[in-house]
């Protein structure tokens, strides 16, 4: 019998086609060795490559879908996906915190979709300041980090951002260094994280993928340079999984 794992907490959205999202996000907590949790914050239409529409859960039933869990199983670390607007993310973020003080809070900013749909147009400061604050880690790509730290340059805006929460800065995105991942502490140290493979394949969902992975490593009690360290390495197999859109998760 094996023993108990640690326990991670989801809270995104479905995805039909299981590649991004809290689908995603439990498929990966599980290949990583620690028991995922999903609660569920609006209902998708896409698959690998279209999106249509999203329906939102209301935010009253997004909470009481995470006390249930929350208040039964031990819980170190949540991760947040894709959310309504910041200040349902402030809400839920409030009241995770009242009942938890001491978890780990990731918020994968997702701005908008790989397959081109807009979530969020415009962040105000004054409303996300104080949200930042609240969090463990953010993990914004570089078109991300630039809209929520208002800068044109994504290196920039993640350091500004540094100031109030730790920021890993996703490099997928990146043309120049593709997929150098540079992690931003408050403290003011900086670590980088570079591919080691070149054969990769595009993926759906790979931004869900990483920040679930950290998630889980913060969980199993990794320091966060060495559990930014492990979930890239995860990345990379799924990254280079097959040569389509929707990876395979490995052990």
């Amino acid at each position: 019998m094996t023993k108990p794992r640690p326990y991670v907490l989801s809270i995104a959205a479905t995805d039909p086609s299981a590649g991004a999202g809290v689908l995603a996000d439990i498929k990966t907590l599980e290949a990583n060795k620690v028991y995922g949790l999903g609660v569920v914050s609006g209902i998708t239409y896409q698959n690998d490559n279209t999106f249509t529409g999203v329906d939102w859960v209301p935010v009253e039933n997004i909470t009481r879908q995470a006390e249930i869990v929350l208040t039964k199983f031990p819980v170190k670390v949540t991760k947040i996906g894709l959310i309504q607007s910041l200040p349902v993310l402030e809400t839920i973020i409030d009241f995770l915190l009242g009942l938890k003080p001491d978890l780990k809070i990731i918020w994968d900013p997702i701005l908008k979709a790989s397959a081109g749909f807009t979530f969020h147009d415009r962040l105000e400061q004054e409303a996300l300041l104080p949200i930042l604050k609240k969090l463990f880690l953010l993990t914004p790509n570089v078109t991300e980090a630039c809209s929520l730290g208002e800068m044109d340059s994504p290196e920039e805006s993640a350091l500004q951002l540094s100031q109030y929460c730790h920021v890993l800065l996703k490099g997928g995105h990146r043309v120049k260094k593709l997929g150098r991942d540079t992690l931003y502490l408050q403290s003011g140290e900086k670590y980088s994280y570079r591919p080691k493979e070149q054969n990769i394949s595009a993926k759906h969902g790979s931004g869900c993928v990483l920040s679930a992975a950290l998630a889980a490593n913060l969980a199993q009690n990794y320091k966060l340079p060495r559990a930014c360290l492990r979930a890239k390495q995860y990345t990379t197999k799924f990254l280079t999984s097959n040569a389509n859109l929707l990876g395979y998760h490995q052990t």
